[in-house]
């Protein structure tokens, strides 16, 4: 397992080259897995299936703004 230390000025970058695109995509592919394996039989197709998925990015997106805007309004 990887240790990145938080007082090391370069460890954003060290995680950045460890995870790269590829670990990005593989996340995302397996959210895309669990969500069609929760849909319910009757709903399990790729219509309802990306209206879900876009549904949890769109709300995990307006988190984040609305997160940032909380703890950094107003700093420069």
């Amino acid at each position: 397992m990887a240790y990145f230390d938080a007082n090391d000025d370069d460890a954003m970058d060290k995680m950045r080259d460890m995870f790269g695109p590829t670990q990005i995509d593989q996340q995302i592919r397996q959210a895309i897995h669990f969500c069609w394996m929760g849909l319910p039989n009757d709903k399990r197709n790729v219509d309802e299936l990306e209206r879900q998925i876009r549904r949890l990015v769109d709300r995990a997106l307006s988190d984040v703004r609305e997160d940032f805007d909380e703890f950094f309004r107003g700093r420069s």
